[in-house]
């Protein structure tokens, strides 16, 4: 027998959360075919793996790469973190299905310009990246705010029964052609004044499914836990499981709340499928959103349209300059993105290491000076966290970025390294593995990620990508309720 792959002696830490063992990976028509001891198999190219951990691909649960995956299909501040999988559609905003009037509207401009809408129905987007043969796998959810702004003539009022029926329609034919479920971005001007009973009504489609509902909450400062009850709420109504986005406790009136927060989770866990993401940074980005303007915290510019010269510049620095409070400088420079330091990492790391939480990047790939979090997300909770932090051990590490995710999402056969299932892998270095990515220079790929397989092909080598590009669609598959045993 001889197989396409074999990687010998590597420490196997198979996604889920249990310590590595010793063992030869073998790789046959994009499958792991056997996990042994392999000395008298032979392979078509053979890796020796000793000194190296083989992980499951990442999984990045919280993106915004809807459209780059169809632009800009190498996906390499991706694909060098070791992430095979990315969830796309998170926080009310999806690159479909969607039909603009005009431009796309605040926060629905992160995915691009009007020029990168072009999917009026799910199934277009779908055809849309099968046919960009993008490197990455590609699972997609559906956006409230993209919905509201399909059949909405306002979007800072509640929808009426017209459009809550129109905008089911469309979800519910997204659900029939393979979206995992249904995101919310409450939290947004345009869905904030959306009821709970608008997005109830909505998320009654996710039932006969047993799809997903993912929330960016409705605040994540001060009134959090109400907006985390709202949450629970939909979702038993909905009988869906729910998806807390980047749990934070922002601002910093709420640092140290993080117990709490974490205490209403696993309550609400007790009788129902909950579970959240969060990214590994005590700083936040998205739309320069005039609510946040403070200067409790420092806030740096990371685009603006009208001024782009000031993209890497702090907002107090701007305002000085321009001789204008704080929020008038703000207003000036809309619409634009920010970084905001505004989270507590004793917080950050409480909810990290809790078993309830993945990790997602939540990197804007569209931002010219972006949060480091695009590049560097994954590497740092393995080199980082787990090495150098001791916040948990790797193999905890792994499982928060493979298995448990692949779980939650019902990625089938992917988020684990056990034989038959697909053969989505990183190779990556214990002892030198850590995000180089910073605030102060951003774009940089991390170190000690040796090899990537994507579908069983090498895609990734040595810091190099090699234009391989074997990612696929990943439809949902059965009832994700299940995923939460």
């Amino acid at each position: 027998m001889l197989y396409d792959t074999l990687i010998r002696n590597a420490l196997i830490i198979d996604g889920s959360n249990t310590p590595g063992y010793q063992a030869d990976v073998a790789i046959r028509d994009g499958r792991i075919e056997r996990i042994g001891d392999l000395s008298d198999a032979t392979a078509t190219e053979e890796i020796d793996a000793a000194g190296r951990v083989l992980a499951p691909g990442f999984i990045d649960v919280h993106t915004h790469d809807d459209t780059v995956v169809i632009r800009q299909p190498e996906m390499l501040p991706k694909l060098s973190q070791g992430v095979t999988t990315v969830i796309v559609g998170n926080c009310g905003i999806s690159a479909s299905p969607v039909t603009l009037k005009g431009d796309p509207p605040d926060p629905m401009n992160l995915l691009g310009t009007a020029a990168a809408f072009v999917y009026p129905r799910f199934s277009d987007y779908r055809a849309a990246v099968e046919a960009a043969n993008t490197t990455l796998n590609v699972a997609a959810l559906i956006g409230h705010t993209a919905l509201r702004s399909n059949h909405l003539d306002d979007l800072f009022r509640t929808a009426t029964p017209d459009e809550i029926a129109a905008m089911r329609e469309q979800l519910r034919e997204s659900l029939e052609d393979g979206a995992l479920g249904l995101s919310t971005g409450l939290a947004y001007a345009s869905a904030y004044n959306a009821s709970t009973d608008e997005v109830m009504q909505l998320t009654e489609e996710l039932t006969a499914f047993g799809a997903v509902y993912t929330t960016h909450l409705r605040s994540e400062f001060a009134p959090v836990l109400e907006a985390m009850d709202e949450a629970f709420k939909i979702g038993r109504h909905a009988q869906s499981p729910v998806i807390i986005s980047h749990l934070k406790c922002a601002g910093v009136g709420n640092w140290g709340r993080s117990p709490q927060l974490l205490a209403s989770l696993e309550e609400a866990a007790k009788t129902h499928p909950v579970g959240c993401d969060c990214y590994p940074y005590a700083a936040s980005s998205s739309t320069l959103d005039l609510k946040q303007v403070t200067d409790a915290h420092r806030i740096t510019i990371t685009w603006s349209t009208p001024h782009p010269q000031v993209s890497g510049r702090d907002l107090i620095d701007i305002a000085a300059e321009w001789n204008l409070p704080l929020l008038d400088a703000a207003k000036r420079l809309q619409p634009a993105g920010a970084v905001y330091y505004g989270m507590d990492e004793a917080d950050v790391r409480r909810i990290l290491a809790h078993p309830l939480s993945m990790v997602g990047s939540d990197g804007l790939p569209e931002d010219p000076f972006p949060h480091p979090r695009l590049w560097g997300a994954f590497p740092r909770v393995l080199g980082h966290f787990s090495r150098d932090v001791g916040l948990f051990p790797l193999h905890t590490a792994v499982h928060k970025m493979t298995g448990l995710s692949a779980a939650r999402f019902g990625l089938k056969e992917r988020g684990e390294i056990r034989e038959g299932y697909w053969a989505d892998l990183v190779l990556f270095d214990p002892a030198t593995v850590r995000d180089v990515a910073d605030f102060n220079d951003p774009q940089r790929p991390a170190q000690g990620i040796d090899g990537v397989w994507i579908n069983g092909v090498l895609s990734y080598r040595d810091g190099q990508a090699n234009g391989r590009r074997e990612g696929r669609f990943l439809a949902r598959e059965g009832d994700l309720r299940e995923g939460f045993h």
